[in-house]
C-alpha cells in the first residue's frame, strides 16, 4: 500500500521556497512516502513559479515520485500543468467541474477541473484512457446536483 504525502507552492500564507518544499519533500521520503503532491492552494501560482520550483524537485527526485495540485484561483491551472508536464511530472490531482476549495484559503477557487485536464492532453496526444464525452456528462450531472442541493 502506497503512501502519499505533501508539500506546497503557496500556502494561504504566502509563497514557499523551494529550499523548504524540497526539505518537506525529502523528510516525507524518508519516512517512506511513495509518491508526494505539490500544490498551490491558494492557485496563485504562475508556470515560472513552477518551473523554478519543480525544476529544482525533479533535480534532486525522480519526477514519477510527484504529483502536482492546482487549484484554478488566477486561471493559471492549466499552465501550470503543461510547466510540470514539460518538466517530467505525469500525476495530476484534479475535479469534475473544478468543484472544491481550500478550508485554509478563504477565496480560493476549486481545484483544477479534469476536463480541463483531459482536452489538453488529448491536444498534447497524451492517453489518458478517459472519455471526454461521459466526462462532460458526468460534470453536468454533477453541476445540476451541486444547484438543486
Amino acid at each position: 500500500m502506497g503512501r502519499a504525502g505533501y508539500a506546497g507552492l503557496a500556502t494561504g500564507s504566502g509563497a514557499i521556497s523551494k529550499e523548504k518544499v524540497s526539505e518537506v519533500t525529502r523528510a516525507l521520503f524518508e519516512l517512506g512516502v511513495d509518491e508526494v503532491s505539490i500544490g498551490d492552494t491558494i492557485g496563485a501560482a504562475t508556470p515560472l513559479d513552477v518551473e523554478d520550483t519543480v525544476g529544482h524537485l525533479v533535480a534532486l527526485f525522480p519526477a514519477s515520485k510527484l504529483a502536482m495540485h492546482f487549484h484554478d484561483t488566477y486561471a493559471m491551472a492549466i499552465a501550470n500543468v503543461y510547466a510540470s508536464l514539460r518538466l517530467g511530472v505525469t500525476v495530476f490531482d484534479s475535479s469534475t467541474g473544478g468543484i472544491g476549495g481550500c478550508p485554509y484559503a478563504p477565496g480560493a477557487t476549486g481545484n483544477v477541473a479534469t476536463e480541463k485536464l483531459v482536452y489538453l492532453f488529448d491536444r498534447l496526444k497524451v492517453e489518458t484512457g478517459i472519455s471526454m464525452a461521459r466526462l462532460q456528462h458526468a460534470a453536468q450531472y454533477i453541476d445540476a446536483a451541486l444547484k438543486a442541493a
